[in-house]
C-alpha cells in the first residue's frame, strides 16, 4: 500500500455502517425507553419481575451475537447476516406494536406477542450487531489499524445520534400523560411503531449503498461470503480457518451445561428469567469463549491477546451492570420520584435517559480528538486504563446520586438536573470504555475469528445486562408505593421495618397494587432504602475499577504491543 493511502482520512464505507447503526439503535433504544413501563401499566407486571425480563432480553441480545457471528464467519458472511438481523428486528418491533395494540381486550394475546417480539428482536441483533462492528474493522487495512480508536469513537457517535432520536420520539408518541399525570396506557403502540419505521430505514440504507461504499481502498467488497476469502484478507503467517476437534467442541458442550447447573441451583427465587435464562447467558458466555480457545490454529501471542479480551470483557460487566439502569431503576425512579420539571416541561420519565445519548454526541468527537492528541504527543493512555477510568466515573456517578437521595425520605422528590449529571459522568465513562474496547477486539482478535471475537466482547454485555436485571429487581420501594399503600391504610414503612404486622387482606391488597411488604435482599443485605441501592453500584464498580488500574502492566505485555 503507498504511502498516500495509508495518509488518506476515513473510508466512505465507515460512514455507511455509521448510519444503518444509527437507525439500528433508533430503534433499538426506543423500544428500550418504554418497554418496561409497557410492561409495568399495560401488561400489569410487578416492577421487579419486569426489571428481570428487560436484564434478561438485554442479556440475551448480546448471547446472541455468538451465534450471529459463528454464522457470519463459517457460513453467511456479513452483509448477509446484517440484512437479516435488520429485518427480524424490524418484524419484531411490529409485534410489539401489535402487542400494545390489544392488550385492553386480550391479555393474554397481548402476553404472547410480547415473548415473541422480544425472541425475534433477540436473534435478529444476534445477527446484526457483531458483524457491522466486524466490518468497522475490516475497512482498515493493517498499515490504518492505529486509526481504529478514533474510527469506532466516531461509529459510537453515529450509534449515539440514534440513541437519542428513539429516546426521544418513542417516549413523546409513547409515553403520554395528561395535565392530571394520567398516563395514556394504549399510547404504547406509536413508540414502538416509530422504532419499526426506524428499522426498515436503517435495513434499506444498508442495502442501497453497501456495494458502492462497503469495499477496501482496492475496490473490493467487505464482509461477502467467507468462501470469497483469499490469502491476501489475512496477515502474514495468520492461519486462515479455526478448527475445532471433537473433543474441544465436546468439552465445551460439558462446561456449558455443569456451569448451567451450578448457577441455577445457586439462584434464589423461582423467577424463570433469574433461574433458567441468566444462567443459560453466563454459563454460554463462558463456555462458546472457551471453545475459542481451545482452537488447535492459535499461536501463544494469539492467545494471550484473546485472553486480554476475556478479562477486560469481565470488567466490562461491573459498568454495564450499572450502566444499563437506566431502562429500568433508573426510569422506575424518574417516573415515582422525581421532580421532572425541564425549564417549565414536565419531562415523560422514559425520555430522561435520552440525555446519555444527547451527551455522546455532544462529546464522541472531542474525546476522539482527545486520543489523537495524546496520541501524538507519545502520552495516550493503554485501552485497559482508559476502561478502568470508565468504571471509576460510573462509580462517581451513583456516589453522587446516592448522596442526594439520602434525606428524600418517602415522599421528597429528587430534582432533575441530579439524573443529568448522572447520565453526563456516566457518558464521559461509556466514551473511555465502549468505544474503545470495540476498537480494542478489533486489534487483538485474528480474523479468523474476527466476528466471533466480537460476539465474545458482547458476552460482556450480556452478563452485565443480566447482573442489571438482578439488580434492578432489589430498587425498595419509592414515594409512590408509601402513597398507594396510605391510600389503602396501610402504614408500608411499619410493614417493611416489621414493627407493624400486615393482616392477610392487606397483604393480599398490596400485592394486587404491585408493592411487596419486604425489602430487597441483595448478597445477604438487606436494602432498605435508595441511599443503600445505588451505594451497591458505587462499591462494585469502584473496585472492579481498582483491581484494572492494578492488572494493567501484566495485560500490556499479553497484548504484545497492541495499545
Amino acid at each position: 500500500m503507498s504511502e498516500t493511502t495509508v495518509k488518506q482520512g476515513h473510508p466512505k464505507g465507515l460512514w455507511v455502517l455509521f448510519g444503518t447503526e444509527m437507525w439500528e439503535r433508533f430503534n433499538f433504544y426506543g423500544m428500550r425507553a418504554i418497554l418496561t413501563l409497557f410492561m409495568v401499566n399495560s401488561l400489569m407486571m410487578k416492577e421487579a419481575d419486569a426489571s428481570l425480563i428487560y436484564g434478561g432480553f438485554l442479556g440475551l441480545c448480546y448471547l446472541t451475537p455468538l451465534l450471529g457471528g459463528f454464522i457470519s464467519d463459517r457460513f453467511f458472511g456479513n452483509r448477509n447476516c446484517i440484512l437479516l438481523g435488520g429485518t427480524m428486528m424490524a418484524i419484531g418491533q411490529l409485534l410489539l406494536f401489535f402487542s400494545a395494540s390489544v392488550f385492553g381486550t386480550n391479555l393474554d394475546l397481548a402476553n404472547t406477542l410480547l415473548w415473541s417480539a422480544l425472541g425475534i428482536i433477540i436473534f435478529g441483533n444476534g445477527f446484526f450487531k457483531p458483524n457491522i462492528s466486524s466490518m468497522v474493522g475490516s475497512l482498515y487495512p493493517k498499515q490504518e489499524k492505529t486509526k481504529l480508536d478514533t474510527a469506532f469513537t466516531i461509529f459510537y457517535m453515529g450509534i449515539n445520534i440514534g440513541a437519542f432520536l428513539g429516546q426521544f420520539i418513542c417516549p413523546f408518541v409513547g409515553d403520554v400523560k395528561d395535565q392530571a399525570g394520567i398516563r395514556d396506557i394504549h399510547a404504547f403502540k406509536w413508540g414502538f411503531l416509530a422504532a419499526a419505521i426506524a428499522m426498515m430505514i436503517g435495513t434499506v440504507v444498508f442495502y442501497v449503498l453497501k456495494n458502492k461504499y462497503v469495499v477496501t481502498p482496492e475496490g473490493k467488497p467487505i464482509g461477502g461470503l467467507p468462501s470469497g476469502n483469499d490469502a491476501s484478507d489475512f496477515e502474514e503467517g495468520e492461519s486462515q480457518k479455526a478448527h475445532f476437534t471433537m473433543t474441544s467442541i465436546f468439552t465445551a458442550v460439558a462446561v456449558f451445561v455443569a456451569l448451567f447447573f451450578a448457577f441455577h441451583y445457586t439462584t434464589e427465587g423461582d423467577n424463570v428469567v433469574k433461574t433458567i435464562i441468566y444462567p443459560i447467558i453466563y454459563s454460554s458466555g463462558i463456555s462458546l469463549a472457551l471453545l475459542i480457545l481451545l482452537d488447535k490454529t492459535l499461536t501463544k501471542v494469539e492467545t494471550q491477546r484473546i485472553w486480554v479480551i476475556y478479562i477486560m470483557s469481565f470488567f466490562i460487566i461491573f459498568f454495564w451492570a450499572a450502566f444499563e439502569q437506566a431502562g429500568s431503576s433508573l426510569t422506575f425512579i424518574a417516573d415515582n420520584q422525581t421532580d421532572r420539571n425541564f425549564f417549565g416541561w414536565n419531562m415523560p420519565p422514559s425520555m430522561v435517559q435520552i440525555f446519555n445519548g444527547l451527551f455522546v454526541v455532544m462529546f464522541a468527537l472531542p474525546f476522539s480528538m482527545l486520543w489523537d492528541k495524546l496520541r501524538a504527543s507519545g502520552k495516550e493512555p493503554i485501552s485497559t486504563v482508559k476502561q478502568a477510568f470508565g468504571l471509576a466515573l460510573i462509580a462517581l456517578s451513583y456516589f453522587i446520586i446516592a448522596h442526594n437521595v439520602k434525606d428524600l425520605g418517602n415522599s421528597g422528590l429528587l430534582a432533575i438536573y441530579w439524573l443529568i449529571l448522572l447520565y453526563l459522568i456516566q457518558t464521559f465513562g461509556e466514551l473511555c470504555l465502549s468505544p474503545i474496547g470495540l476498537s480494542l477486539v478489533g486489534k487483538l482478535s485474528p480474523k479468523r475469528f474476527a466476528s466471533l471475537a466480537y460476539g465474545v466482547f458482547f458476552i460482556s454485555n450480556a452478563a452485565g445486562y443480566a447482573l442489571s436485571g438482578t439488580l434492578g429487581s432489589i430498587l425498595p420501594a419509592t414515594g409512590d408505593k408509601f402513597k398507594k399503600a396510605q391510600e389503602l391504610g396501610i402504614d408500608l414503612q411499619g410493614v417493611l421495618n416489621k414493627t407493624v404486622t400486615p393482616t392477610a387482606e392487606q397483604l393480599k391488597l398490596l400485592t394486587d397494587n404491585q408493592i411487596s411488604a419486604e425489602n430487597p435482599v441483595f448478597a445477604g443485605f438487606e436494602i432498605h432504602n435508595l441511599y443503600e441501592f445505588f451505594m451497591v453500584f458505587v462499591v462494585l464498580c469502584g473496585i472492579a475499577s481498582i483491581v484494572l488500574f492494578a492488572l494493567t502492566p501484566k495485560l500490556k505485555k499479553m497484548m504484545h504491543g497492541v495499545r
